[in-house]
């Protein structure tokens, strides 16, 4: 684990990406590790990548094209490398090792950022596990504290809440990530205004109601209530006039029978 909290010499902040370049160099990396025998890829390959419907959001439509102009993209910033395999189809591969000095478990951690986005720390744990495993939450911490130590993600709500902290990359372009930032605050607003309003109506007890509908409403509750006492009384004495005239017959049965 010391390879996780040690750092690394030359490192550098992460370069500013497009969705189709995230998406891309994502998908490059995740089959580097999940796949490397075929690895590296085709554009064909990187097309069924990126349009696969598993771990992937969004979910997109790209087509060789779209892939051809990202690749170009990304080989000017220095992140992929065309390579020759002796085949006449060309083959690609990233270079995010070489460039952000990431470990395995790292790049797995990103790599799963840059797939999905935002989510959870149980989420990309588990997310993330299928290419290195991460034992448990607390491994994830350390992680993720490398790892933002060197600006390489950014948390969307505070790290040390008890559940449910999100957290995402920080390769967006910076209006994205500021997007993205409000976005998330206001839907964590919302969650918190709607939990306020739930706990205030739980706290307004049968007292408070009644408080606060007024004498009247109060007088017709109390009078309801008697209405159902004086029925429930009646109820009972039915159900007396019922068992003694049984009492009665079966006596009677008794009698008859010499018994």
């Amino acid at each position: 684990m010391s390879e996780l909290l040690n750092p690394q010499p030359n490192e550098i902040a992460p370069p500013v990406l497009s969705p189709d370049e995230r998406r891309v160099i994502g998908v490059l990396a995740e089959k580097s590790q999940t796949t490397p025998d075929v690895y590296p890829l085709t554009v064909a390959s990187l097309v069924t990548g990126c349009n696969q419907k598993s771990n992937r959001d969004p979910i997109v439509e790209y087509d060789a094209d779209d892939v051809d102009a990202t690749l170009e993209s990304l080989r000017k910033k220095n992140l992929v490398i065309r390579v020759q395999t002796g085949g006449r189809v060309d083959r690609w591969k990233h270079a995010l090792y070489d460039m952000l000095k990431l470990s395995k478990v790292e790049m797995a951690v990103i790599v799963e950022l840059l797939l999905r986005g935002p989510q959870t720390e149980g989420e990309l744990r588990g997310r993330a596990s299928r290419m290195e495993p991460i034992e448990d939450l607390q491994t994830l911490e350390q992680i993720l504290k490398r790892l933002e130590s060197r600006r390489m993600i950014v948390y969307l709500s505070p790290p040390e809440q008890k559940r449910g902290v999100v957290l995402t990359h920080a390769f967006y372009p910076p209006e994205e990530l500021e997007r993205i930032k409000r976005s998330f605050e206001h839907a964590r607003r919302a969650s918190i205004a709607h939990e306020i309003d739930a706990e205030s109506a739980s706290a307004l007890s049968a007292p408070a109601l009644n408080a606060a509908r007024g004498p009247a409403a109060r007088a017709e509750d109390v009078e309801s209530l008697r209405s159902e006492v004086r029925s429930m009384r009646e109820e009972m004495n039915t159900l007396r006039t019922i068992l003694e005239a049984t009492r009665t017959e079966l006596r009677e049965l008794k009698s008859a029978l010499g018994v």
